[in-house]
């Protein structure tokens, strides 16, 4: 602490193993659904856990991208507030926090793979408040940086992804959200020659999977949520990804709301950078089910096995913990204490 009474913390160094446990709370209480078919109860007991786990960072955080309004999200939505409340005479650091406390609550609800929980943090200003809406994205890995132009024919984004993967186009994968919007750009990829994996929902864990070396996952294409997006690029600032984007601003309603939120360009190409311009940036996932690149929650009689990642901006690192989490304490030969 200083003398002002600000409490001296890094945000990448000190805070982010306090962060992944607030991912891995979440995804703990959403695993315990898993496979139910109740997506709704799925993300209500992820939100409900995630905003009790925030109650023990010490932050001043503000929800940047949320749940939804406060008028449709009685938590973790937009503006919200989170963090302990700070002893007297002490200020804890301002963090502005994206949060999906459950991407994938179908693949949940149906036990399917590749559900995470999801945490991106930043200092204020340091991640763009995106309105719910959809976003046109392209997102490949390190080695692709400049190479990437969202309004050129997709033949010409594979021929410089695998140009810049020193491959061939017909030996590239490239993830696409299976949705009738895509068929089009569907034909397109195949028409060049390039692999395809149709993934039911998720596109932000593929975009984090499409920047990690050996992920089996050479790009990201398509149109899914700008707030996934915001999301997907603080993992890229991490790791050094490529991603160009835009908004889709296709109604009155929405051309104001985006003004609103001040966007002055809706037409405007955003690269990762513009996305999460932070200059300290936080990323935390972690496993509900079994995926790509996390292992889901498994539970024991004890009690559960979680698999999370945290990366910051400052190591540019990727960090995999394996945790146990102990239920209740056991005494001699195995015998419960209580």
């Amino acid at each position: 602490m200083n003398s002002g009474g600000v409490s001296e913390v890094d945000i990448e160094q000190d805070l982010a193993l306090e962060f992944v446990r607030v991912v891995e709370e979440a995804a703990i209480a959403a695993a315990r659904t898993m496979g139910q078919g109740e997506r709704e109860k799925s993300d209500q007991v992820a939100v409900q856990a995630m905003r009790r786990a925030f109650e023990k960072v010490p932050i001043a955080g503000t929800i940047v991208i949320g749940e939804g309004e406060r008028d449709k999200a009685p938590m973790l939505y937009i503006g919200e507030q989170v963090g302990s409340p700070p002893p007297p005479g002490i200020t804890f650091p301002s963090v502005d926090i994206a949060v999906d406390p459950l991407e994938g609550t179908n693949l949940c609800a149906t036990g399917s793979s590749n559900a995470i929980a999801v945490l991106a943090a930043s200092e204020p200003g340091g991640l763009l408040h995106a309105p719910d809406c959809y976003m046109e994205k392209i997102v490949a890995g390190p080695a692709c940086r400049g190479a990437l132009d969202i309004d050129a024919p997709v033949e010409d984004n594979l021929r410089a992804i695998a140009s810049c993967l020193d491959r061939e186009v017909a030996v590239l994968t490239i993830v696409v959200l299976d949705r009738p919007r895509h068929q089009k750009l569907i034909d397109s990829i195949r028409a060049a020659g390039a692999r395809i994996r149709l993934i039911t929902d998720g596109d932000l864990s593929a975009g984090i999977a499409a920047a990690v070396r050996g992920a089996g996952v050479d790009a990201v294409m398509g149109t899914g949520g700008a707030p996934e997006g915001v999301i997907t690029a603080a993992a890229l600032r991490c790791l050094h990804g490529e991603m160009v984007a835009r908004l889709v601003v296709d109604t009155p309603e929405l051309e104001e709301r985006v003004a609103r939120m001040g966007i002055r360009d809706p037409r405007r190409v955003y690269t990762a950078r513009d996305l999460a311009p932070g200059k300290k940036v936080i990323f935390c996932a972690a496993g509900v089910t079994q995926g790509a690149l996390l292992n889901g929650v498994r539970f024991f009689s004890e009690g559960c096995r979680s698999h999370s990642l945290v990366m910051t901006r400052a190591t540019n690192t990727v960090r995999f913990v394996d945790a146990v989490h102990l239920a209740r304490p056991l005494g001699p030969r195995g015998v419960r204490l209580y």
